[in-house]
């Protein structure tokens, strides 16, 4: 029987299961995804466009910078070049798709990801990923910060201003649709009526 050294040196060296290395908090995933070729939809020198792992809508992607900037609360004036860049490269997919449906292109004011990413998401809002209220507040409410909104901020202001504890209180409103204000009590029967705005 082989001893624990011995059994390390063979895996070492190829033999036996691969041994996974550990990625870290998934709230670092963007990094790793922004390599994946899976999701890679366009790139260039400046940014990355791939597809959201768990889309919310039925066309989900997300813009993200190859420098690595953390948050929001990160950008500088220096970054209005970028910003502008990140909306442009979005804009331009979605022309490509040829698609006659409406989409927003924005940021949550408190990502779950590290990694600024902007996305670029249709408002038909049909996916299985699409679940809870947080889901569905986070790109239905002022949780949700145009892109434009936050190059108007920078241009301004010279940075990113929000106050934490409202856009957090956001993610508990009541279910409402985005299209004609009626209100809900649950998801289900959410997603059931936004299909009659999907035509």
């Amino acid at each position: 029987m082989a001893s624990n050294g011995i059994k390390r040196k063979a895996l070492e060296n190829g033999a036996g299961p691969a041994i996974k290395k550990k990625v870290g908090h998934w709230s670092l995933g963007l990094k790793a995804s922004m390599d994946d070729p899976e999701l890679q939809v366009e790139k260039d020198e400046k940014i990355v466009i791939i597809k959201d792992k768990y889309p919310k809508a039925k066309h989900h992607y997300l813009v993200l910078p190859h420098e690595s900037i953390a948050s929001l609360k990160k950008l500088t004036s220096e970054h209005l070049p970028l910003l502008r860049h990140i909306e442009m490269k979005g804009r331009e997919l979605i022309k490509s798709l040829h698609s006659d449906v409406k989409f927003r292109y924005g940021y949550h004011a408190i990502p779950s990801m590290s990694h600024i990413h902007m996305h670029v998401i249709s408002q038909d809002f049909n996916s299985a990923r699409l679940k809870t209220k947080q889901h569905w507040n986070s790109f239905t409410t002022d949780y949700f910060i145009d892109s434009q909104d936050i190059i108007k901020m920078i241009e301004e202001d010279g940075k990113f201003l929000t106050d934490t504890s409202k856009h957090a209180d956001l993610l508990k409103k009541d279910l409402k649709c985005h299209c004609c204000d009626q209100k809900f009590t649950t998801m289900p029967k959410l997603k059931q009526h936004i299909l009659i705005h999907d035509k």
